[in-house]
């Protein structure tokens, strides 16, 4: 246990016995327990493998890789329908922590050979799925533009195909691309 993170628990009062146990099974499973974006993160040589946090319905373990875990149980949950690598359990009390133990210590397991394995999860598949004509245009049209996306972070671009794909009618489409080109020049994302 990291003493840098146990602020983490006792604030969290309405989660504390259910973030106990989570707590107790992750480090059974040999990973190191960090402080990362505010919430403990735990890890095999520096690579994260899972974190810890909560919501206010619930608590939960994230993978983050968990799209890569076969998921046996089916017990996995894809947190939005954007959400590509992470999957997470969530709980709402600690009796059904304890009577997952064995099932979170193997998806801990599993993760960790994911990790050691060196497998990832493709990302640029589904990315390139989401490019609606009227940007694959401009992109065709402009080579500073796509030089510029290109550079972008996969993040940052998946972030502006998201938003350029969710407008219904294509001179809406046509619309979003013309004002956030650029931004995209200008080598910034969306929320920049």
């Amino acid at each position: 246990m990291n003493p840098a993170v146990d602020f983490y628990f006792s604030k969290n009062k309405k989660w504390l016995e259910e973030l106990e146990q989570l707590r107790t099974f992750v480090l059974d499973c040999g990973l190191a327990e960090e402080l990362k974006w505010g919430v403990p993160c735990y890890t095999l040589q520096q690579k994260n493998i899972c974190l810890l946090h909560v919501f206010k319905e619930y608590c939960a373990i994230l993978f983050f890789k968990g799209a890569l875990l076969k998921d046996a149980q089916g017990i996995l949950i894809q947190q939005t329908e954007n959400t590509r690598a992470t999957r997470q359990i969530r709980f709402t009390n600690a009796p059904e922590i304890v009577a997952l133990e064995a099932t979170l210590k193997s998806y801990v397991r599993e993760a960790i050979e994911v990790e050691k394995g060196g497998l990832k999860v493709d990302f640029k598949t589904s990315a390139e799925s989401l490019i609606p004509e009227e940007f694959h245009d401009k992109l065709t049209e402009i080579p500073a533009l796509k030089t510029a996306f290109a550079a972008l972070t996969p993040g940052r671009q998946r972030a502006y195909l998201l938003h350029f794909s969710a407008a219904k009618q294509a001179k809406t489409r046509a619309a979003r691309v013309e004002k956030w080109m650029p931004q995209i020049l200008n080598g910034k994302g969306l929320d920049d």
